[in-house]
């Protein structure tokens, strides 16, 4: 394996700037508390993490997405349960008729504070995104903290009960792999099967879709990346695997993120690493201006080359077409 250059600029390798496409999605970090501290987490989120978004600002993206028809909103923490303003601003999104969907840990749901979740997840037809790293129980233990693999069966069989995954019902439910190691995951197609296979064989439990999701180098992946000397090697597995064919899907091209005080950016990532919308686009929700942020010069990164190696990955899954995967699965 190649060494990881880290003077040639992502910039380079896709051949110049990624331009935005439009504003497709409207991401909203509501803030980074949360019940768990998994492992793979770029945002760092935690029980001792105090950013949440303020009222005003969650007023701000709803009087933005009445005076714009963005079709998804795409609301994400942390775990967003815990803010404690969410039931109203769900009620408030999802009275636009828009797409609506939350990423969850799912086991939050379990929590007794939290449990109402289900019930008003169904009645409003949110989507759910829901972190389920692995099928096997010891590696999602290790990333996302003991006991969670068996918890989240049992979230999982209460969102089946209220009909969430189920053929017909219009209740979606969509789960997240993450690879557990410094790799890059396998082919979405495949793992998909195999995650249906065994969540319906040993469990009886079902689900929508599933998005294989690669960890980014930054926040605790970083860390763990630079604790076990790996950091060089997965930064060359990334580079070498890089995919031009993804760069017409990346996420950032369609999707504007809202940090949970109401700065801009491209995406969830550069959000993490204080890389804001730049090259004139406003900064702010509150100095929102859909022409130029709908068409702005994206701002990029050496972790860009985590969405564009082998199949692609965003917060949907992979981007390439088979046909058009140059790598996949490629360990380090």
């Amino acid at each position: 394996m190649g060494e990881f250059n880290s003077q040639i600029p992502f910039e380079q390798r896709a051949a110049g700037p990624l331009t935005a496409s439009g504003i497709e999605i409207l991401q909203i970090n509501v803030g980074y508390r949360c019940n768990l501290e998994c492992k793979h987490c770029h945002v760092e989120a935690g029980p001792a993490r105090h950013e949440l978004m303020s009222k005003k600002i969650m007023e701000t993206c709803l009087k933005i997405l009445k005076e714009y028809p963005v079709p998804t909103i795409d609301i994400t923490g942390g775990a967003p349960e815990t803010h404690p303003e969410l039931p109203w601003f769900l009620e408030q999104c999802a009275g636009l008729k828009r797409r609506l969907q939350v990423r969850t840990n799912g086991v939050i749901l379990l929590e007794k504070e939290f449990a109402a979740f289900i019930d008003l997840y169904a009645r409003l037809g949110i989507e759910l995104v829901v972190s389920f790293p692995h099928m096997d129980v010891k590696i999602t233990d290790r990333q996302r903290g003991n006991g969670v693999y068996h918890k989240l069966i049992e979230a999982i069989r209460k969102l089946n009960d209220k009909g969430y995954g189920r053929a017909g019902s219009g209740l979606i439910l969509n789960l997240v792999h993450n690879p557990g190691g410094a790799y890059l995951p396998g082919p979405q197609k495949s793992l998909e099967e195999h995650y249906r296979q065994v969540l319906q064989e040993k469990f009886g439990i079902v689900f929508n879709d599933l998005f294989c999701i690669t960890n980014m180098p930054i926040g605790r992946y970083l860390d763990y990346l630079q604790r076990t000397d790996n950091y060089e090697d997965y930064m060359s597995a990334l580079v070498n695997a890089f995919n031009p064919a993804t760069l017409a899907n990346v996420m950032c091209k369609t999707t504007l993120s809202v940090a949970w005080d109401g700065k801009l950016y491209d995406c969830d990532f550069n959000q993490v690493l204080g890389m804001p919308v730049n090259s004139g686009a406003p900064g702010n929700i509150a100095v929102f201006d859909f022409s130029r942020l709908a068409s702005r010069r994206i701002v990029t990164g050496n972790h860009c080359y985590g969405c564009t190696a082998g199949a692609g990955s965003s917060c949907r899954g992979t981007l390439a077409p088979s046909d058009q995967q140059e790598c996949s699965g490629s360990a380090v």
